[in-house]
């Protein structure tokens, strides 16, 4: 009887925990997202620019950060799964580019999100171009993850015939 139970209990709680761990997950790397969108916007309020100051800025930032965390760096599982075995020097723009675009957008995020963070904690005062550049930087790297996700979400959906 227990090893009936144990088949139920892992078909029914199975997917349903699986489910519920990656929507955590999702919304763990939205708000990693906008912590680093804040990081970055603190580090830019240090300019002189009083456009910068506004904290319809930093809430943008966080906003857009949160949304391209969320959307790019977990592609979905079943991109994985329609990977086809190509020949070696074949290159299949789909998923390829897809986990391309996810690793640059979150290096060049990661980058901005680091240089932000040390500028606050050693309290360092940057050249305004250095902090522009920092902010482009995020802009670029998060823009990136947005564009993988959708491309690894296209392909998937192109894949299932929807």
């Amino acid at each position: 009887m227990a090893k009936y139970a144990r088949v139920a209990t892992t078909t029914w709680l199975g997917p349903s925990v699986l489910i519920v761990a990656h929507i955590l997950e999702r919304i763990g790397l939205a708000m990693v997202g906008a912590a680093g969108g804040l990081y970055v916007a603190v580090g830019m309020m240090r300019m002189e620019n009083g456009f910068f100051r506004n904290e319809w800025i930093v809430l943008l930032m966080m906003l857009y950060g949160g949304f391209g965390f969320y959307v790019g760096i977990d592609l979905p599982s079943r991109l994985a799964q329609t990977v086809k075995s190509t020949r070696p020097g074949e290159w299949s723009f789909g998923t390829d580019a897809a986990a391309i675009a996810s690793g640059a957008g979150t290096f060049f995020a990661a980058t901005a999100v680091f240089l932000s963070v040390g500028i606050i904690v050693f309290d360092h005062i940057m050249r305004d171009g250095f902090s522009v550049m920092v902010a482009c930087c995020w802009v670029l790297g998060t823009s990136v993850q947005i564009a993988a996700g959708a491309i690894g979400r296209s392909k998937v959906m192109v894949e299932d015939g929807q």
